[in-house]
């Protein structure tokens, strides 16, 4: 069965160096926007073209799906709407969802910020003492249920259907 792995966690987590080993391990698609923001923007967040980016990776990822590639979207997902959207919209084609949660703490992810910024300055972000608290004061830390796929989420109010909600979340995703 063709599977979506989804990275979830904070800056600094090590979700790009597990995502780099599982596209080796399955021979699968990733899809990293932190590695098209700088060399497309020249910064990491350019007046909402991140949204963008990452809606037309999510609409590519649907796509290998279908067509049996393995895909892991590394994305960090801090929303439990974003994941349950992404869940959804995955099994809506047969295909296994695989979350993928790297927790860290707060010392662990300064340092390895830090240590990113000191040796490849080139190709991270640059963050700053405010956006790591913001960070965490928005980042929603999945439960056991979601973790194990025993959600059944549907949509927030206001919304019909996961697809609807992404395609809002994400503009391009449709």
């Amino acid at each position: 069965m063709t599977t979506l792995f989804l990275m979830v966690g904070l800056p600094g987590a090590g979700k790009t160096t597990r995502a780099r080993r599982l596209a080796a391990e399955h021979g699968a698609l990733r899809l990293t926007p932190d590695d098209w923001m700088i060399p497309l923007f020249g910064v990491p967040e350019a007046d909402g073209k991140r949204d963008v980016l990452e809606g037309r990776m999510l609409w590519l990822a649907l796509e290998a799906v279908r067509l049996g590639t393995d895909v892991v979207v590394d994305f960090g997902c801090w929303s439990r709407a974003e994941r349950s959207a992404i869940r959804w919209l995955v099994e809506a084609e047969d295909a296994d969802f695989r979350m993928v949660y790297l927790p860290v703490s707060d010392g662990v992810q300064r340092a390895r910020i830090a240590r990113r910024w000191a040796t490849a300055p080139e190709g991270t972000f640059p963050m700053t003492e405010a956006d790591i608290l913001e960070g965490r004061a928005y980042f929603e830390e999945p439960d056991t249920a979601e973790l194990d796929g025993r959600t059944a989420d549907g949509p927030p109010p206001g919304w019909p259907t996961w697809r609807e909600w992404a395609a809002d979340r994400w503009p391009s995703f449709a």
